[in-house]
């Protein structure tokens, strides 16, 4: 990009060579980033530039945090990160075919094809909401397998994650979070795929190993029956993990058959009994994992089954 060519990048790129100046670093901006150890000068010089870039570092991102909610399509806001550690990357719209064909191993008859389109870019969360993240927001940590901040949070309802939203708005004074749509989960998920996960198609249907599936989320054939650490596995191409496993994921629809004609932006119906969950999780089988399955539980339901992954509006 030229940075002397936009008026927008320039002064970025400006105002984070007047914070780096004051530390001798000379470095293009894709290039800053944690970890990185400076050596440069005498020992006692780098040792003071390594004290304090770290908070250096902090006032680029919320700099640039602050700058990607007015203009998201900059480079550099490929990827957001909130005041309390949650990543979000850009998805951009597009469209693709929801549901799974009928020769899909492990397939369900509700997956039923259909074309989406997603007329909207949208932020998602790179990983699933962790345990350490739910207790700096709400102060408790509802989770079964407690003790493991990097972990998933579980045992949370769908009414739960809404009051996790609501005070994460209030925190930010703007109606910027919320749950992914369910067409807005697979669209993530597959990341531009076709077949049953992002990497390729599943050889097994229940707990023995699927070398594909193994790769990419903790399913029972490979989670020793409790969560794991979020992002241990393979991300997918737009750089989202644990999209197969893990935790089963609440979306916003409530749930319903799909249509069969070509739909833009849905939403779901407007009523239901049921909340649709994704994704499937560490007790489940692999068919559970595909990026097509489907579930719901009552929005009251909580279990050590299910936890969240949040999106974000671009401009709210």
């Amino acid at each position: 990009m030229n940075f002397y060519q936009d008026k927008i990048s320039f002064f970025v790129f400006t105002l984070l060579m007047m914070l780096l100046t004051s530390f001798q670093v000379q470095a293009e901006l894709h290039i800053i980033e944690l970890p990185h150890t400076f050596s440069a000068g005498t020992p006692a010089r780098a040792s003071e530039v390594n004290a304090n870039f770290e908070v250096a570092y902090e006032y680029i991102q919320k700099l640039l945090n602050v700058l990607c909610k007015d203009h998201p399509t900059e480079s550099w806001c490929q990827t957001l990160t909130n005041d309390y550690g949650m990543t979000f990357v850009l998805i951009q719209p597009g469209s693709f075919v929801m549901g799974s064909p009928e020769n899909e191993l492990g397939r369900s008859s509700r997956e039923v094809q259909h074309g989406v389109t997603l007329s909207q870019a949208f932020y998602l969360q790179t990983t699933e909401v962790t345990q350490g993240q739910w207790k700096t927001v709400m102060g408790d940590n509802p989770s079964h397998f407690s003790g493991c901040d990097d972990c998933p949070v579980e045992q949370v309802s769908w009414e739960d994650a809404q009051e996790f939203i609501e005070k994460l708005n209030l925190h930010e004074n703007a109606n910027r979070y919320r749950l992914p749509t369910e067409a807005q989960w697979e669209y993530a998920a597959r990341s531009g795929s076709i077949t049953a996960l992002a990497n390729g198609n599943l050889v097994e249907t229940e707990c023995n190993l699927d070398s594909n599936l193994n790769a990419m989320g903790w399913y029972c054939g490979n989670s020793d029956n409790k969560t794991h650490p979020v992002a241990q596995k393979e991300a997918n191409s737009w750089g989202l993990y644990d999209m197969h496993g893990n935790v089963w994921e609440w979306c916003q629809d409530w749930s319903d058959s799909y249509p069969t004609n070509t739909v833009v932006d849905p939403m779901g119906p407007s009523s239901g009994t049921y909340k649709v969950v994704r994704g499937g999780g560490w007790h489940h089988g692999a068919r559970t994992c595909r990026s097509a399955n489907s579930y719901a539980y009552s929005p009251n339901y909580r279990y050590y089954l299910v936890g969240l992954r949040l999106s974000m509006i671009v401009n709210p």
